[in-house]
């Protein structure tokens, strides 16, 4: 760090020497100036890794040098220092393009946090982004995936809350765990939960943890999401499905950037980063008085939004030759190519489901085609399952499985008919997988995917 240079701009001498000293003391050196004019012959002249500035400045605020900041040097990661609980105006920074803020009096280990995440980034400022690979988790080179990833890129930079909106399927999740790679908490925990499979009862111990016997069933201590997402990124998925009362209480964690665990009377500093997604339209949630405002306006501080499928069809090949690879490298078959004919139908597909709606796809007609080329009819885009008209064998019939009565696992059950009818056909075939798949009617891979995927090698 002996070669890291920062600039901190306020017009308060004692403010001016707590930071400088606390940042020497770090083994930076360190510039300061006490107005806005100063500070930028200092960034036209100086090879400068962070600035620190105070927002009110004797001729002008820190909000206009974060963006003189973003337009003149983009590559500085600029912190801003506000007065006590004037969120809104950290917020406005943040989305003037500040990396990060500090409120007054200043807690040094926050600071010290902070100017370890910006030196991060600064590290990497001068490395040029790389082009998009296969190995990246968004795949395509339509214009709208470009310009996605060019957003995440620059979102990455900042510390600022995202909401991430898009249908379901369309590769939320995927948004908010490249973010997370290509920023200063990279290396620290990338932590994801789905708001609305959480019991509403459980909901407070799940995000901030609770005290051994703190309620019934509480046997031990529990950290919760954000201590355990504590130096990375925390993704609030379906954040639309919050229930109220738990929203005030994960807008004063957030605030306060402290959590504390349910029966405890002690508070835990948290340094999470808040990433949230939902395929709801929030804004109206808001105005229905389903969705809190003011929560509304902390993690929406910068918007994203991710194209649907449908949107990107020219991305469907690149998308495809993945998915088909993919399965075929878990399921240890050969890979299937989509015909001409195959891929101009999914292109010509609406795709409610998005992206997850193209794998199931995929997924079934790679298991029912019989060749190495899938072709349009064996998408079934028409059907809502596997077609129906396949010959079923001479498999010799055992009894009925009865349905249960009441609530059933509907996946476990049918799982059940099927290993039941694959056991019958080995058993009939002396265990001739060939002769066995043949029997069932359906290909030898579409066998060898069920075996593998029913557990049953």
């Amino acid at each position: 760090m002996t070669n890291n240079i920062a600039l901190i701009v306020d017009d308060e001498p004692d403010i001016r020497d707590l930071l400088e000293i606390t940042l020497t003391r770090m083994g930076i050196t360190v510039l300061t100036a006490e107005d806005v004019r100063s500070a930028k012959a200092f960034l036209e002249t100086e090879t400068i890794h962070l600035c620190l500035t105070d927002m009110n400045l004797p001729d002008g605020n820190g909000i206009e040098l974060v963006a003189w900041i973003q337009q003149h040097r983009p590559q500085i990661p600029v912190a801003v220092i506000t007065a006590y609980g004037s969120m809104d105006t950290a917020i406005e920074s943040l989305k003037a393009g500040a990396f990060d803020f500090v409120s007054k009096p200043v807690e040094l280990p926050r600071l010290r946090e902070l100017v370890h995440s910006a030196l991060k980034l600064a590290d990497t400022s001068t490395v040029p982004p790389s082009p998009a690979s296969r190995d990246s988790l968004i795949l395509g080179e339509s214009r709208s995936i470009q310009s996605l990833r060019s957003q995440i890129q620059k979102l990455a930079r900042s510390q600022a809350p995202v909401f991430i909106s898009g249908e379901s399927g369309s590769g939320k999740e995927l948004v908010a765990r490249m973010i997370h790679q290509q920023g200063p908490r990279a290396n620290a925990p990338f932590v994801a939960v789905n708001c609305g499979a959480i019991p509403a009862e459980l909901m407070e111990s799940e995000f901030f943890g609770h005290k051994k016997g703190s309620f019934t069933g509480a046997v031990d201590n529990k950290a919760g999401l954000f201590r355990a997402a504590h130096g990375g990124t925390l993704l609030l998925d379906e954040i639309a499905d919050l229930p109220v009362a738990m929203q005030v209480k994960l807008l004063r964690g957030i605030q306060e950037k402290a959590v504390r665990p349910v029966g405890d009377s002690q508070e835990y500093p948290v340094d999470v980063r808040i990433l949230s997604a939902t395929h709801k339209d929030l804004s109206a949630l808001v105005a229905a008085g389903e969705f809190r405002q003011d929560l509304y306006y902390r993690v929406n501080v910068i918007g994203v939004h991710v194209p649907p499928l449908r949107e990107r069809t020219d991305d469907i090949p690149l998308l495809a030759e993945h998915i088909l690879g993919r399965i075929a490298a878990e399921y240890e078959c050969p890979a299937a190519t989509l015909s001409a004919e195959a891929i101009d139908r999914l292109s010509r597909y609406h795709f409610p489901g998005n992206i997850r709606e193209l794998e199931n796809i995929l997924e079934r007609a790679f298991t029912l085609c019989d060749s190495a080329v899938i072709s349009a009819d064996d998408l079934h885009l028409n059907h809502q399952g596997p077609p129906t008209d396949a010959p079923a064998g001479n498999l010799t019939e055992g009894p009925a499985q009865a349905i249960p009565v009441g609530a059933m696992d509907l996946e476990n059950f049918l799982e059940g008919i099927e290993r039941q009818a694959i056991e019958q056909a080995l058993e009939a075939t002396r265990w001739n997988k060939t002769a066995a798949a043949k029997r069932l009617g359906i290909s030898f891979r579409a066998l060898r995917y069920r075996l593998k995927k029913l557990e049953m090698e």
